[in-house]
Formats: structure tokens, C-alpha cells, sequence
């Protein structure tokens, strides 16, 4: 079977056990367990559809049921998987059907405001409930910040809002935006913090009704607003603007857009933070199981996608952090709480849902564990002036 031949090639480093739809056993690399992974295969198309396109049809299977792990789970499976794929395409077919749907999808992807708020809608309105599930109490949906490996989310989720805000060395009366602020915890620390004017911006409905209603509740909205709206239909000037993990919602078409409302919108010393998962590697395509079933619209840039349009909008790239492992410890602990949820998520949703949410988590853990992923934190400003000449302001 080619299937087979094909993972012998892929699998230099352990192994697991192979069963085919027809029952027949075989031993894929080398595997060092006394009792390794088995890893069984119940529909007979994917005998092919692996070998074609296992970036899609993978995930697919998974969560059909179609295919089951025994003697370890999921996460088990794809760190051995991606432990040997690393940040390499999986193999020739997968690359140039990717590289095919990927050119069609940049040709005829349009991330207007009307399509914006669709494929916003298509993930964060799911339910609040499911995200209260999973996510630390301010409902941070982005990437920790781990002082330690041990930290605990909640740890990581405060770390990041304050390595943020010490960032944007916020001074007094200023006015703050947040493009893309989720369900507003950066945008109420921020003011409770600072004693600043903070205006949040989001295309989810979900969202911004919860921020309102949290807004009352912690009695902010004299200093605190809240807005149901694109970045685009913005026009008025701020001394600090932040947007942490919305960036890669924007669209490469419009990238340059983006950084250019940017650059409109901020004051002459202002200072701006985006907070951004990014690749390593060159430019690529999206991944098609993510871009079908989690995040339509989205894209991973890699760091030059970035920075080319940024130089041609005048803006100044005065800071890079480069985030390595914070979002798989990030995702391990979303992935975690999942899993000791799974009866109220099947209950919410069904069984495909959970095994479709459990592969986004794992896969995602997995990806920035061996993978090209990382999270970018690009500090924009105008001026050289704009912030101190070293950076012990933020630690």
C-alpha cells in the first residue's frame, strides 16, 4: 500500500502501528514502546485521501470517527506525527494541491467588512458558554505569557495583559484603542490600570453584547467604550492602539490597509502594539482543514509579509518579540480543559464537534511545539521618540 511506504519515509524518529480498513497490520517507522500507538483506519477511502491530502482529510477523518487511536490519544499521535514532520511540507501532493486551492483562495478572498463579520461570526458567536469551558475566567482567547512552563493560565493570561500594557508605557489622559478586543478584559484592565479613556472595537455580536454588559457591571462606562464595528469605518486619532490576535483575521490583500488606517489613527508619538501568530518559514498557504472548519478568512503570515507593508505606510517597526513555545503551553491547557468538559460540549454540540474542537486544540498545540508557529508582538510608533531608547521600561 503506498499509504504505507509513505509513512515509512515520513517516520524516521519512533514509530506506531498501522491497521487498514481491511485489517491488515503494519509497522510504521520504529516504534520504541513496548505497547506503541495503534493507529486504525475504518473507512477505505482513506487509504488514498491520506496519502492525496492528510492535512485535510486528517482532521476530516478524526472527527468523523473514521479513524481510532488505541494505546495513547490524540495528542500522543500528532507529537510523534509532527515531531517528525517539524516544519516541512508533508509531501509533494499535499504541497501542490495546497499551493493550487491556496493561490484560488488569495485570488478570490476578499476580507471586506460584510465578509469580515461573517467569518468572525462562523467561530466567536459559537457560544459563550463553550468558551467559558475552556478559556482562563477574562476569556483571553490569544497566547499566554509563561514566566515559567509551570504557570498556570490564569498566570500566563495576567502576565500577558501586563508585558502588554507595560509595552504601550500608557501615560495619563491618554486615549487607548483595541482592534479586535474579544470579550474586553485587555480594554478593562487597561483602564483600571492606567486611568486612561479605552475604546474596544469588535465584529462579534457575542462579544460586544457581553462587553456592554460587563462594562455596566464594573461601573467603567464613563471611561470605557465599547463599539460594533470594522477598523476601517474608524476616524479619529489615539495616542496608544493595541490588537492582539486579530491580525490574522485582516487578509493578505489587505495588510498594507490595515497598517496604513494605522498609521491615520495614531497620534504623532503614539505607540502601537499588534500581538500576532506568524510562521517562521516563507510564505505559504493556509491550512485547509483550519481555513475550512475553524477559521475561514484566517491566515499565519510569515514575519517579511509583515513588515513589507508596514515600511511602505511611514510607520517605524521599534520593537520585535518573538513568542516561542508560550502558545502551545497555551493551547495544552485549552486542549486540557476540553477534555475534562467533554460531556457538556457533546451535550451543547454533539460528538463531531468535540473530536472537531480536540483536533483544532491538539494540532494547534502541536504546530507551535514542532512546527513553524510562533506569535509576533510588533511595536509601531512614528517617532524614534515615541518610547525609551531600552527596553527596561517593560520589565
Amino acid at each position: 500500500m503506498q499509504l504505507v511506504k509513505f509513512l515509512n519515509n515520513l517516520f524516521k524518529n519512533d514509530g506506531f502501528i498501522l491497521i487498514d480498513a481491511d485489517s491488515k497490520k503494519y509497522i510504521i517507522g520504529s516504534p520504541k514502546k513496548k505497547i506503541p500507538i495503534i493507529f486504525k483506519i475504518l473507512n477505505k477511502k482513506l487509504h488514498h485521501k491520506l496519502l492525496l491530502r492528510p492535512d485535510l482529510y486528517f482532521g476530516e477523518a478524526y472527527s468523523d470517527g473514521d479513524i481510532i487511536i488505541k494505546n495513547g490519544t490524540l495528542t500522543d499521535f500528532l507529537n510523534l506525527a509532527l515531531k517528525n514532520i517539524g516544519r516541512r511540507d508533508i509531501n509533494f501532493f499535499s504541497q501542490f494541491i495546497n499551493k493550487m486551492s491556496g493561490s484560488y483562495r488569495y485570488l478570490t478572498n476578499f476580507n471586506f467588512i460584510k465578509k469580515s463579520k461573517m467569518n468572525v461570526s462562523h467561530h466567536y458567536d459559537l457560544s459563550d458558554d463553550l468558551y467559558d469551558l475552556f478559556l482562563d475566567q477574562k476569556r483571553q482567547y490569544s497566547c499566554g505569557y509563561f514566566k515559567d512552563e509551570d504557570d498556570t493560565l490564569e498566570t500566563a493570561q495576567n502576565n500577558k495583559i501586563q508585558h502588554i500594557i507595560k509595552k504601550l508605557n500608557i501615560k495619563l489622559n491618554q486615549k487607548v484603542l483595541d482592534i479586535g478586543c474579544g470579550w474586553g478584559s485587555l480594554v478593562f484592565d487597561i483602564a483600571k490600570s492606567t486611568n486612561c479613556k479605552v475604546t474596544g472595537i469588535t465584529l462579534s455580536k457575542n462579544q460586544f453584547d457581553y462587553c456592554l454588559k460587563r462594562n455596566k457591571k464594573l461601573n467603567l462606562e464613563k471611561q470605557v467604550t465599547f463599539k460594533l464595528i470594522d477598523y476601517r469605518e474608524l476616524d479619529e486619532k489615539f495616542d496608544r492602539i493595541v490588537s492582539i490576535g486579530m491580525f490574522e483575521h485582516v487578509g493578505r490583500k489587505f495588510y498594507k490597509k490595515f497598517f496604513k488606517k494605522i498609521e491615520r489613527l495614531l497620534d504623532e508619538n503614539g505607540v502601537s502594539l499588534i500581538h500576532t501568530i506568524g510562521s517562521v518559514n516563507p510564505p505559504g498557504d493556509p491550512h485547509p482543514w483550519i481555513t475550512k472548519y475553524i477559521f475561514p478568512g484566517g491566515y499565519t503570515p510569515s514575519l517579511s509579509e509583515v513588515t513589507i507593508p508596514i515600511e511602505k505606510t511611514g510607520l517605524i517597526i521599534s520593537d520585535i518579540e518573538v513568542l516561542k513555545l508560550h502558545y502551545s503551553y497555551t493551547l495544552k491547557h485549552w486542549k486540557e480543559n476540553c477534555i475534562k468538559n467533554r460531556e457538556k460540549i457533546v451535550e451543547m454540540f454533539d460528538e463531531k464537534f468535540f473530536r472537531m474542537w480536540e483536533f483544532y486544540l491538539t494540532g494547534s498545540e502541536m504546530a507551535f511545539k514542532w512546527g513553524d508557529q510562533v506569535v509576533y508582538q510588533l511595536q509601531l510608533t512614528k517617532s524614534y521618540t515615541s518610547t525609551p531608547i531600552t527596553r527596561d521600561y517593560i520589565y
